[in-house]
């Protein structure tokens, strides 16, 4: 289970732990309000209780449905991640190819994919700086570009609605 996922069920799980404490606080009151009016009838006092034992029920019945809305809303925001993961990753392997990058030009790029400067490519490769420097002038030069900027921004231009490039006007808000 993806870190994101567990804390989502942990969050809806101590949201659930609270909204069952309200019911029961709810269910406690309504019976100690019915009990007291059973006995001595309906006055102001039992009156303010009562309102205030409805608003208290009327709160947990709303909490319990914006709590779920909130929990089915996450676990959809959660799907388009793993789905804008896989065609990121898809997008990825698909330019790689056409670039015609070596197995050791495709690791480096996805760490300068990943926003990773030569220093801390080359340590995680196990290569001098160099190295790394002379695959990045290659992939550079493959894909039409100039830099690690560059490289990230073809991807990113791929991966963004064209609604919301500048000078359209959007549709969404």
């Amino acid at each position: 289970m993806q870190p994101a996922t567990r804390s989502l069920e942990r969050k809806a799980l101590i949201l659930t732990l609270v909204l069952g404490c309200q019911v029961l606080a709810a269910m406690f009151f309504t019976l100690d309000v019915a009990g007291d009016i059973a006995e001595a009838g309906l006055g102001w006092h039992l009156s303010i209780e009562l309102l205030a034992t409805l608003a208290l029920a009327a709160g947990v019945v709303v909490g319990a449905i914006h709590v779920r809305s909130l929990i089915e809303r996450a676990r959809q925001d959660q799907a388009l991640i793993t789905a804008a993961r896989g065609a990121m990753g898809a997008l990825i392997r698909t330019r790689f190819v056409e670039w015609r990058l070596t197995a050791a030009e495709a690791d480096v790029a996805l760490f300068a994919i990943k926003g990773l400067d030569v220093a801390e490519i080359a340590a995680l490769r196990g290569s001098a700086q160099g190295t790394v420097r002379a695959q990045l002038t290659r992939i550079y030069a493959k894909a039409g570009i100039t830099s690690q900027t560059g490289l990230i921004a073809l991807f990113m231009e791929e991966l963004i609605d064209p609604a919301f490039a500048p000078g359209k006007e959007s549709t969404h808000g």
